[in-house]
């Protein structure tokens, strides 16, 4: 029988997963090309074919989105799988026809065709957008564990975008690893915060495999999600955060609603900054599309190290790049500490961005007064350190959970606020927690 032509568009981390699990060893398809979005510098590379499998012995291609209609025409491609997250409703349908009216099916994996079984229990950790909290959520996940008496790993959402051959499978328990793994700063910000707690986190670009290794050091395995993505693993524990800062988004942006609807524990965070009318409509989404799940109130208590020096000063508040890219977050810790412990003022740092930061401001208008802490290679991570540097700032306050100062040499003061999960009543997250896992693990 012929095989089906397909193309898998992606942004370097749902796509490779899809075709991991899915197309790797399917001979009914033939994969022809990845096309790349989102995420930059991931186009003109191929996904290899030592972990494309034997039937793709000369690699995949991963092409600019931009070209895949003509990529449609010129292979006469029957299937194209929409694979990325954190995109709107309107925006999967804007791309469905592009992808029709060039000739082809628009085809979406259902979340049990692309979820690996565990041998042991697993508490995925999702959202319905990016930034809703789930690193702070995650963490606080892992401590419940571990006060259980279990052994836990955190398997993380894919972010590949060095040698994936290198990174099929990588595991971090030290700063040194980071180093050693060339992590971006979009890594960093999510493998650091674990690693300041001694939790071992993997990720990389095969999650059988990925699995299997955390299995053999784990009890109960964390996975911490990705934007607004679907767990790569079948949950015993679903908990799902939804943003009252964005009311209405839990229910109108792909794949979160699903992550809604699967959910058995939804968080509503960032309760202590949304205003009443908001965190009402989002409860009330909440009770339309999942009314069995438990819902739990709660926050991301901010802390800053010195707040002292914040009062009177010129500010230049540094944020999560993804929170403020395709997230859509126009502010985050760092411009609430600056308000809070009453800055001067928060200054634009567009007029002193150079290089791709310049191109993400561009891209990306609404941002504001803050900047993105974007590096995704070390080329931008350098730029990004320019760009702090020649802004007219008394202070740097960094809102991102990585700390910067690791990665960049900074030329003035730096404040750096965190934030942590806080239950603002009952029902307790650990209560629930330890109810499911003992009943899982029985």
């Amino acid at each position: 029988m012929k095989r089906r032509k397909v193309i898998i568009m992606g942004a370097a981390g749902r796509d490779f997963h899809n075709f991991n699990v899915f197309f790797r060893d399917n001979e009914d398809y033939e994969v022809i090309a990845f096309t790349a979005a989102q995420i930059p510098n991931i186009v003109d590379r191929n996904y290899p074919c030592e972990l494309a499998g034997t039937l793709y012995p000369d690699s995949i291609p991963i092409y600019e989105e931009n070209d895949l209609p003509s990529l449609i025409r010129r292979h006469n491609i029957d299937e194209v799988v929409f694979s990325y997250s954190d995109v709107s409703y309107e925006q999967v349908m804007h791309k469905a026809s592009i992808v029709q009216a060039a000739g082809a099916s628009f085809i979406i994996m259902g979340a049990k065709q692309t979820m690996l079984k565990s041998k042991v229990p697993v508490i995925a950790v999702c959202a319905v957008r990016t930034g809703c909290g789930k690193s702070a959520t995650a963490r606080k996940v892992c401590q419940i564990v571990k006060q259980m008496g279990k052994r836990v790993v955190v398997i993380r959402h894919p972010m590949p975008y060095g040698d994936l051959i290198k990174q099929r499978v990588q595991r971090f328990e030290t700063y040194e690893d980071l180093v050693r793994h060339y992590c971006t700063i979009e890594e960093m910000e999510e493998y650091e915060p674990h690693i300041n707690e001694n939790t071992v986190v993997y990720a990389g670009v095969d999650y059988e495999a990925i699995l299997r290794k955390a299995e053999e050091e784990a009890d109960i395995i964390i996975w911490d999600g990705g934007n607004n993505d679907l767990p790569f693993f079948n949950p015993d524990v679903h908990i799902t955060l939804v943003d009252p800062l964005r009311p209405g988004h839990e229910i109108s942006f792909y794949p979160g609603e699903t992550n809604l609807i699967l959910a058995n524990i939804i968080v509503i965070s960032k309760e202590d900054s949304a205003v009443r009318k908001d965190i009402h409509t989002v409860k009330e989404n909440i009770q339309k599309v999942n009314p069995k799940a438990s819902v739990i109130d709660a926050s991301l208590h901010i802390t800053v190290d010195d707040s002292a020096i914040i009062k009177g000063s010129k500010v230049l508040a540094v944020e999560d790049g993804p929170t403020l890219t395709h997230g859509g977050m126009t502010y985050g810790a760092a411009v609430i500490a600056a308000g809070r412990y009453e800055a001067l003022m928060t200054v634009d740092p567009r007029p002193f961005a150079t290089g791709s930061i310049k191109e993400t401001f561009k891209k990306y208008p609404g941002t504001g007064n803050l900047l993105p802490a974007m590096g995704y290679g070390q080329k931008q991570i350098l730029e990004l350190e320019e760009t702090i540097n020649q802004t007219d700032c008394d202070i740097v306050i960094t809102g991102t959970p990585v700390d910067l100062r690791r990665r960049i040499k900074i030329n003035k003061p730096i404040v750096r606020a965190t934030y942590e999960f806080q239950e603002l009543g009952k029902p307790v997250l650990e209560e629930m927690i330890q109810e499911i896992i003992t009943r899982v693990s029985q």
